[in-house]
């Protein structure tokens, strides 16, 4: 009689753990394979956790509002054919008002076959049709992921599995999923003393402690060094600002800044790939990332953070990044993004501007080793060298500032890598065709 664990899904490279927002099902009930069987939510997204197996579900380990790690056994199903035909036998038996002593359910795991092909990749969102698929073809769980999925909400059907083996190229590696422990501190804070009734106390919500934690984790971890450049970018400006009645009139798509920021900091990352980097685990070794994902820091309704994922950033012209942009931003705000929109970032950038801020020092986006912070734009009166001599005239400026983890990351590297972004927004084609 296998008994199938159902375990805590990995949703995401920095995720460790994610917290039970309800069942769907409880103990007793049948459920079939690819059902959704309860909701979890992580500091990214809210999602669905599939049924690993068509059966009955006999234990239930956590409750709402539990914060479970990755990897975690929350539930056990009774996989057998007899545990389907007794729970069909007792409905019936139900439904004719016959009472009857129930059944003793075991807790114990029997680690059958079918048990192991599950619990031998515990961080999948996957069904088991696809995992066997994949260990067939000798695919990571990795490269799994990252096939764009036409089922429901998404979910990674058996032919999208096969279309994409039909044009594989080469198996993405596996990419280390263990998350590094940070020391606890010695030092003991002080006090916070408050008046009750008089000061305001707000819990943090859920989001809002993993950012918190995510946060100081990057700060212990990387040794923050920030630079800052000072730009000019009237021509980009004035474009844009001629530009995105007909450019949405083309391509029914918005014109924002956003785009032409993720097209500046691509090119600057195929100039200096080292920028485009992770450290590893035990802080040996340096792993240059081949892709070019930019993360933007989008703000939500709450108040809280989130960075959606724009990928391959460097193959897209300014119609698709435009497009992926608005779809990721709408997604955003609407709570609507899906767990791989918001994953795989290799470089992440920060629009400090759209709050009115003048510059920023933005925190790294771990794993990665650097973020951009792009500030307002704001025009003032500059010396420019014309035809003429030195004259002043009003520009558009804005200030650019790139912080990044100096274990990896030296003056120069960081340093040519802003200037490079700073250089190819200076040089804007006024006369660009949209």
């Amino acid at each position: 009689m296998p008994i199938i664990s159902v375990k805590m899904p990995k949703m995401g490279e920095s995720i460790s753990e994610a917290t039970i927002i309800s069942w769907l099902k409880n103990v007793g009930d049948t459920i079939e394979i690819d059902e959704t069987i309860l909701e979890v939510a992580t500091d990214k997204v809210d999602s669905e956790v599939p049924s690993p197996c068509t059966g009955v579900i006999t234990e239930i380990r956590f409750q709402p509002n539990d914060i479970v790690p990755v990897g975690e056994i929350i539930a056990l199903i009774d996989a057998s054919e007899t545990a389907n035909i007794e729970q069909e036998t007792a409905n019936d038996e139900v439904k004719k008002e016959t009472l009857r002593e129930p059944k003793a359910k075991t807790s114990t795991v029997h680690h059958s076959k079918l048990d192991i092909q599950y619990s031998s990749n515990p961080d999948a969102f996957l069904s088991p049709l696809i995992v066997s698929i994949a260990k067939k073809e000798n695919m990571t769980i990795e490269e799994v992921q990252s096939i764009s999925g036409t089922g429901a909400e998404g979910r990674i059907r058996k032919s999208d599995v096969f279309n994409y083996l039909k044009n594989r190229q080469y198996p993405l590696a596996s990419r280390p999923q263990a998350q590094p422990k940070v020391a606890k501190s010695s030092y003991n804070p002080p006090p916070i003393k408050y008046v009750e009734g008089h000061d305001t106390v707000v819990e943090m919500d859920r989001m809002r402690k993993m950012i918190a934690d995510h946060m100081v984790y990057s700060k212990h971890t990387s040794p923050h060094v920030t630079a800052y450049i000072e730009i000019d970018v009237t021509n980009m400006v004035n474009w844009r600002n001629t530009s995105k009645i007909p450019f949405q009139e083309k391509y029914n798509e918005r014109l924002t800044f956003t785009p032409l920021f993720v097209e500046a900091v691509a090119k600057a990352v195929i100039d200096f790939p080292g920028i485009n980097a992770s450290v590893s685990e035990d802080g040996k070794k340096v792993i240059e990332r081949k892709d070019i994902n930019i993360g933007m820091a989008t703000a939500l309704p709450s108040g809280n953070l989130i960075v959606p994922v724009v990928r391959n950033a460097d193959e897209k012209n300014l119609k698709g990044l435009a497009a992926e942009v608005n779809h990721l931003a709408n997604a955003s705000r609407e709570n609507k993004l899906k767990p791989e929109e918001i994953q795989g970032s290799t470089f992440t950038i920060s629009n400090v501007g759209t709050f009115g801020s003048l510059m920023g020092t933005p925190i790294i986006n771990q794993p990665e080793v650097a973020i951009l912070a792009l500030g307002i734009i704001k025009k003032r009166p500059e010396v420019i060298t014309t035809e003429n001599g030195d004259e002043i005239a009003i520009r558009s400026m804005m200030y650019l500032s790139l912080s990044f983890d100096h274990r990896v990351v030296d003056g120069y590297l960081g340093g040519s890598f802003l200037r490079k972004v700073g250089d190819y927004l200076e040089a804007f084609d006024p006369k660009r065709k949209i």
